[in-house]
């Protein structure tokens, strides 16, 4: 699985490209590019230049037009001629067979698009077995339609072992179409392989499920990157993998805690972003069971990020493909430490933006509705976590009565 993975020991330099289209205007185009960027950081590539074209869509043939991929060209040109080497270009979606293979007939350098970012990403990160026999299942997923542009230096070999050379003659099939033909054969055979792995591991994880014994389960959501294992380090004491890179946790962690008298079961979970690759999606099913399985969802929500709105409907999309938007569930809106806001000058009489509303303002929007199930803390500078653990503990308290009636003498619901 080379293919996918970017080299830690040289930060290799990248180019990003994306479209601004009717449906994704050019504010909407940079957060996805800042997004992207922060993917290429988190695999250990540095960015040194955007480009943007307007367009009604992609092109089928080169993503964007022929005169922008010339531009593309000709930066990269330059920065060779300077001696200064670009590694790759990383389109912002996913790109077909005959895409990547078009593009990189023009640039003439290593072509990733966001897919592959993320599983080149995601195989970085994964540890347990469990982990990283999802990642190269969903590897496979993605290259098995690619396939062909991997063996197009046999083209030029074509012969055969039929006579004549006519183009519709029998038994003309070159080494290529051969070696693509097993190599097709291959894939689907590890496919099979890979997901009897799976089910053998998702078995073994319902058991270990079943002997978790009668208590609630409540998992951590979000998007990537929002704080989930730092706030699962803070209420389980535990020590789970954080840092400021996208997808720090890809396998779930499970920690029984005690909250006064009420013992749990807190479950950290990988984290969604927009444009997720289906085949991911499908590959992490086992692991997106404690989401499943859980009586609570805690959704985690980075208020310090501009797009923490879409990335709320992200997650919310993403949690209905999944069968559980109708689960049980809590708001908490973490970093409020980092929330900035930029006060308006008093003759400033330009429509009021989220970039201009203080927090406390901003708690007396749509949030207010929410009531209980929405609280504002920080899990690094754990402000506000008594209230958090309060909220949380009645919360769990009235699911476990709820579950578990013949235990409400342990943990009555007050009136």
């Amino acid at each position: 699985m080379k293919e996918f993975i970017i080299s830690e020991a040289k930060a290799e330099t990248a180019i990003l490209v994306g479209l601004i289209t009717q449906a994704q205007d050019e504010a909407k185009t940079k957060e996805y590019l800042d997004e992207l960027e922060f993917l290429a950081d988190t695999a250990g590539a540095v960015t040194v230049k955007r480009f943007t074209q307007k367009v009604n869509g992609p092109s089928s043939i080169t993503y964007v037009g022929k005169g922008k991929l010339e531009e593309i060209r000709s930066f990269i040109q330059a920065e060779e001629d300077a001696e200064r080497e670009i590694g790759m270009v990383i389109f912002d979606d996913e790109l077909s067979a005959k895409q990547l293979r078009n593009i990189e007939a023009v640039l003439k350098v290593k072509i990733l698009d966001r897919t592959t970012l993320i599983l080149d990403i995601f195989a970085m990160r994964a540890q347990t077995a469990n982990a990283k026999t999802q990642v190269e299942l969903a590897q496979y997923r993605y290259m098995l339609p690619r396939l062909q542009r991997l063996w197009t230096h046999l083209e030029r070999q074509g012969g055969g072992s039929g006579s004549g050379g006519g183009k519709g003659s029998v038994g003309l099939r070159g080494p290529g179409e051969t070696q693509l033909e097993m190599d097709r054969r291959i894939i689907l055979q590890r496919i099979t392989l890979l997901k009897q792995r799976l089910v053998e591991i998702d078995r073994q994880k319902n058991t270990q499920r079943k002997n978790r014994g009668r208590m609630i389960r409540v998992a951590l959501v979000g998007y990537t990157n929002v704080g989930k294992s730092t706030l699962m380090n803070l209420i389980a004491k535990s020590e789970v993998f954080a840092e400021n890179k996208l997808f720090a946790t890809l396998d779930t962690t499970v920690r029984k805690v005690v909250i006064e008298n009420l013992p749990f079961l807190l479950a950290d979970t990988v984290g969604f972003i927009r444009k997720l690759p289906t085949d991911l999606v499908d590959s992490f099913k086992s692991t997106l069971d404690e989401v499943r399985e859980a009586d609570l969802l805690l959704h985690v929500v980075d208020i310090s990020h501009p797009d923490f709105e879409e990335q709320i409907q992200v997650v919310e999309k993403t949690l209905g493909e999944l069968g559980c938007a109708d689960k049980p569930s809590m708001i908490v809106f973490n970093k409020i430490d980092n929330y900035t806001w930029i006060e308006k000058e008093p003759d400033d009489l330009t429509p009021m933006t989220k970039e201009n509303i203080p927090l406390d303002e901003l708690k007396k929007t749509w949030m207010a509705k929410l009531n209980d199930n929405c609280l504002f803390i920080s899990a690094k500078e754990k402000v506000n976590i008594d209230e958090f653990k309060d909220v949380l503990y009645k919360t769990v308290r009235e699911l476990h009565v709820q579950k578990y009636p013949y235990n409400d003498f342990l943990y009555p619901i007050e009136e």
